[in-house]
């Protein structure tokens, strides 16, 4: 819905209402995408793994494990995380980057690594009948 309001001037500019109340699912759902980019200079950073059942064990054991002492300060994922993070290689990396990919998205990096390597154009789904034989007909014509 838009509201026209009158400035000094006497023009008309258009403005979109603000609307009162909770916010709908898609409206929280856009504003969190945003935060998951990383910005140079960033001072918070959060970990999230509360939908993640397997990493929420495994962080409570590591936790657990680690404060199974008798003196000292609490240690918190904090000093987990900094101790971990110098020790990732560039493999270590490359594999993460490659598990956070979708199916489609490993397929087509596929198609264009194959690219690269032959020196071909290949669009996705002549990839797919070429290379990987998919959708071509069986030998008995079906």
């Amino acid at each position: 819905m838009e509201m026209n309001v009158e400035v000094e001037n006497k023009s008309v500019v258009p403005q979109e209402e603000k609307r009162r109340g909770r916010k709908s699912k898609e409206a929280k759902e856009n504003k969190n995408e945003d935060k998951e980019e990383y910005k140079d200079g960033q001072d918070k950073f959060f970990i999230d793994v509360t939908k993640d059942q397997e990493a929420k064990e495994m962080v409570g054991k590591l936790l657990a494990e680690a404060n199974n002492k008798q003196f000292g300060r609490l240690i918190i994922l904090k000093d987990l995380v900094l101790m971990a993070l110098p020790k990732l290689t560039s493999k270590d990396l490359e594999l993460i980057q490659n598990n956070t990919l979708t199916h489609l998205e490993k397929v087509k990096k596929q198609c264009f690594e194959y690219n690269q390597k032959n020196k071909t154009n290949l669009e996705l789904g002549e990839y797919l009948v070429t290379v990987k034989n998919i959708l071509k007909e069986g030998k008995d014509g079906k």
